[in-house]
């Protein structure tokens, strides 16, 4: 099993010495290597079991460093990273030919972000190289907000968890490119399309145009716990062809009478978006482990983080979603 500690110095001669560390931040945690070591990023997809078309994000520890590794930053970035950096922003820039090819799927933009933790901003400001670091996960399985998530789930594969505590906003970064200056979303995330656009006055929404994904986190299903997920805004429906002893439920703001008390997570009782984002794939986890038949997560209203936390939650439950929309408990995921 992995040692897990606040050491976050020790983490540092791990990565300096091709090792992986998983890394706490204020989306989720983060399986990290040494970013222009292709040797130590490879590991990275060995772990996690991640296709290789699939490109990573690298992560920053000053804003200063991103001109190391990208060669043009729009005015418009610039604004973005005045406004949420450090954050869960992520940044669609052209690429500088330090960035190994094997980090962006050999696209000729890189996504490169500054994380908003401070055990982490430490060690990347230790450091002399970026970190990339998708999440310390199974690739398409549930994504770790606390240390135990992660050992639970690859310990058993890396050498150290640096343990900063639950991940604060509980959703990954908001992955932004650019179209003539114009901000264009490529995966919503912890920053709203509104707070982007409250800041750079307009903002895009991207319009998926080839096979080929042209960033991180842009697959059609992921997110997944094992036991099978159910996403409807239809949840008192489905739970009248449920046994309530097996079936686990995610419900918004209302506790469901009839099921146990130990089945069901309420994400925010006060109806705080915030509150149930941070909560969303911790929900998820405990379930998860609870050997049940099936787990109902309850459409959030359409706006803000509502959007992300219903977005990871169909991505979650895969071809499930048609079939709950329906009213039925076929299983029809892939």
């Amino acid at each position: 099993m992995a040692i897990t500690g606040l050491n976050y110095k020790r983490a540092g001669r791990f990565l300096a010495g091709g090792r992986l560390v998983a890394i706490p931040t204020e989306t989720v945690y983060g399986l990290a290597a040494n970013a222009l070591d292709e040797s130590a990023v490879e590991q990275i997809f060995t772990t996690k079991g991640r296709p290789h078309y699939n490109p990573l994000i690298i992560h920053i520890g000053s804003k200063n460093d991103l001109n190391k590794y990208v060669t043009a930053v729009p005015e418009m970035a610039q604004r973005l990273i005045e406004a949420f950096w450090p954050g869960p922003l992520t940044l669609l820039l052209p690429k500088k030919e330090i960035v190994p090819d094997l980090i962006t799927a050999s696209l000729p933009r890189v996504a490169v972000r500054m994380p908003n933790h401070p055990l982490t901003l430490k060690l990347l400001q230790l450091l002399d190289f970026p970190l990339a670091a998708p999440s310390a996960n199974p690739f398409c399985y549930i994504s770790p907000t606390r240390a135990e998530h992660v050992q639970q789930q690859i310990g058993d594969k890396i050498p150290y968890i640096l343990d900063g505590g639950p991940c604060e906003q509980g959703l990954e970064s908001t992955i932004v490119g650019f179209e003539e200056g114009t901000p264009v979303v490529y995966r919503l995330g912890a920053i709203t399309p509104e707070e982007i656009k409250a800041v750079a006055g307009q903002v895009k929404m991207h319009q998926k145009s080839s096979e080929q994904l042209e960033g991180p986190g842009m697959l059609p299903f992921h997110y997944s716990p094992r036991t099978p997920l159910y996403f409807t805004n239809n949840v008192d429906e489905l739970l009248k062809v449920s046994d309530p002893a097996k079936t686990g439920v995610i419900s918004f703001q209302r506790a469901i009478e009839g099921l146990p008390e130990k089945n069901q997570v309420v994400l925010s009782a006060a109806g705080y978006m915030q509150e149930a984002a941070s909560k969303l794939y911790d929900s998820l986890h405990y379930l998860d482990g609870l050997n049940l038949s099936r787990i109902i997560a309850e459409k959030l209203p359409e706006y803000g983080l509502g959007m992300t936390i219903n977005e990871r939650l169909r991505k979650a439950a895969g071809k499930t979603t048609e079939s709950a929309s329906e009213g039925s408990l076929v299983q029809q995921k892939a």
